[in-house]
Formats: structure tokens, C-alpha cells, sequence
């Protein structure tokens, strides 16, 4: 069964650290890059909700059903984003990657690969996940490309599924890893870094 604590995950270009209120002002600065908040399909903070957004990732925390960690450029000691585990459903070994998001200039970059190496890793060799699930909203096509090149198959979309944050409802693109897909999909994302480099 999962038990999902706080952890830092990091190699030698990425750290992810336990989010805390620390961390406001370099998310506020890494959403800034790009404003992507203004992308009606994201989850990324404006400058002035960014306390909240945290606050709000905090007390998911505290509830037990999300994990948030700030994404941090180990070079420059940034904070470059945010991403989470959510959906905990310790009694089937579920959880989702998600929440996800980076300063553009880091986007199609090691990044991501990077970041997602780290989580999965640590889901399914430490934690004993038996399922990794991602969801995107139906008109994030970059994130649904972003997880494809990750390995994870889609599952389907669910109609009309949750809110946007300008009132909208969304369809969500449903997306997972197996277990038993994971070592391939490790040995790919390894390849895929020492390309990049």
C-alpha cells in the first residue's frame, strides 16, 4: 500500500523539493516567465494568487491526497515550477502526476524528462505504485504530447469533466503507466536525457 511523504528528488540538474510558502516568490518569477497563467488550460498561478495556490497545495497535503513539490534548476538554484503526485489511492497503488507546469524558458528542455524521470522512479521503485496516471485538459496539446513522449498511454477522454479557471467546463484526457511498462519506459526517458545532452 502507498505511503506517499514528503521526499526531495534530485539529480544533478533538477531538485524537487517539498512545496512550502518558501517558495511563493520563485514560483511567482517562474510563472512570470511566459505569463502562463493567461493559458485559459493550465493550473499555473497569477502573481497575485500565488500565496494561495500554495496555501491551497498545502492543505491538499494535509488531506492526503496530493503531494506538491516546487521544481528547482540545480545550476542556478531557481525555482522553474511546480509539480505534484495527486489522486493518492493508496489501496490499489494509484497515483497521478500532475499540476505540472515550468518557466517557458525551460519548456523543451531536459526539464521535464528530468522531473518526470525522478517521479516515476521513486513512484514505482520506492513506493510500489502499480499504476502512474497523468490527465490534461482536451485542448493542451503540447501536454498531451509532453506525456505521450513520456511513454504513457491514453486512456480516453472524460466529457465534460472539471471547471477551467475562467468558468468553462473541460473534457480530460486520461493517460497511465503500468508497472510492468515501467522498465522500458525507464530505459527510453534515460536515452532520451543522454541525447539531449
Amino acid at each position: 500500500m502507498l505511503n506517499v511523504a514528503p521526499v526531495t528528488l534530485a539529480n544533478a540538474l533538477v531538485r524537487l523539493e517539498p512545496l512550502s510558502l518558501a517558495h511563493v516568490d520563485g514560483l511567482k518569477r517562474a510563472a512570470a516567465d511566459g505569463e502562463l497563467w493567461t493559458l485559459r488550460f493550465t493550473s499555473v498561478p497569477d502573481t497575485d494568487d500565488t500565496l494561495g495556490y500554495v496555501q491551497r497545495a498545502l492543505q491538499m497535503q494535509a488531506e492526503g491526497h496530493r503531494l506538491p513539490f516546487a521544481v528547482v534548476e540545480v545550476a542556478s538554484g531557481e525555482v522553474i515550477g511546480c509539480t505534484s503526485y495527486h489522486d493518492i489511492v493508496p489501496a490499489i497503488d494509484r497515483l497521478e502526476i500532475g499540476w505540472t507546469w515550468y518557466a517557458q524558458r525551460t519548456q523543451r528542455t531536459h526539464v521535464n524528462t528530468t522531473a518526470k524521470l525522478l517521479l516515476l522512479t521513486h513512484a514505482f521503485e520506492v513506493l510500489g505504485a502499480k499504476v502512474v496516471g497523468w490527465r490534461t485538459d482536451n485542448f493542451n496539446l503540447r501536454s498531451q504530447r509532453a506525456i505521450e513522449r513520456l511513454g504513457a498511454k491514453r486512456d480516453g477522454v472524460i466529457r465534460h469533466h472539471a471547471l477551467r479557471r475562467d468558468g468553462t467546463v473541460r473534457d480530460t484526457v486520461m493517460y497511465s503507466l503500468l508497472a510492468g511498462e515501467w522498465p522500458e519506459v525507464r530505459a527510453h526517458l534515460q536515452w532520451q536525457l543522454k541525447r539531449e545532452r
